[in-house]
């Protein structure tokens, strides 16, 4: 079992920075492929990035390239999103979430593909 608890959100200007944490437990942390989602008020959850197991592969969503990046330090089972230049479509519930499972093709941006979950951690970006 695995448990990520996301951290780092906040209030936060437009044009403004923020880094979302993710911590987990469990020893296999540097088997799992890892993945940013978010839910924004009155919408479906969407994908916003993925990093496999080594750091060496990452996936991003077309909305947020070029301003967010995905990053993990598997020493301390912690994967991180950086969030820069912030747009208040920006504001949502970050999720942090774990697979198991084979990385190809675009199968990281699938909400099935993630074993684990964690609980979010809200974003608000005011204009």
């Amino acid at each position: 079992q695995v448990q990520l608890v996301e951290s780092g959100g906040g209030p936060v200007q437009a044009g403004g920075s923020l880094r979302l944490s993710c911590a987990a437990s469990g020893r296999r942390f540097n088997s799992y492929a890892m993945g940013w989602f978010r839910q924004a008020p009155g919408k479906e959850r969407e994908f916003v990035a993925a990093i496999n197991w080594s750091g060496g592969n990452t996936r991003y969503v077309d909305s947020v390239k070029g301003r967010f990046t995905i990053s993990r330090d598997n020493a301390k089972n912690t994967v991180y999103l950086q969030m820069n230049t912030l747009k208040p479509e920006d504001t949502a519930v970050y999720y942090c979430a774990g697979s198991i499972r084979d990385w190809y093709d675009n199968v990281m941006t699938a909400q099935e593909w993630y074993d684990y979950w964690g609980q979010g951690t809200r974003v608000t970006v005011s204009s």
